[in-house]
């Protein structure tokens, strides 16, 4: 598996802004405005309640799923 990337909300600068969504990397539906991160962030986001892309399905790969 890729490194899990994070998509943010659109605007002026990408770093200030907070993740919206979690990809796994390469995922084409991440867009332009995102940024990767370590598997343990990506896990610990996605237990806290932030949304996995439909597509990728980085839950299911980093076994998170409920």
């Amino acid at each position: 598996m890729n490194k899990a990337q994070l998509k943010e909300k659109p605007g002026k600068q990408s770093g200030d802004l907070p993740p919206i969504e979690v990809h796994v990397g390469g995922c084409y539906t991440a867009g332009r405005r995102r940024r990767p991160v370590p598997r343990d962030e990506a896990r610990r986001l996605l237990t806290s309640g932030m949304r996995a892309c439909t597509h990728c399905k980085p839950d299911a790969q980093l076994r998170t799923l409920d």
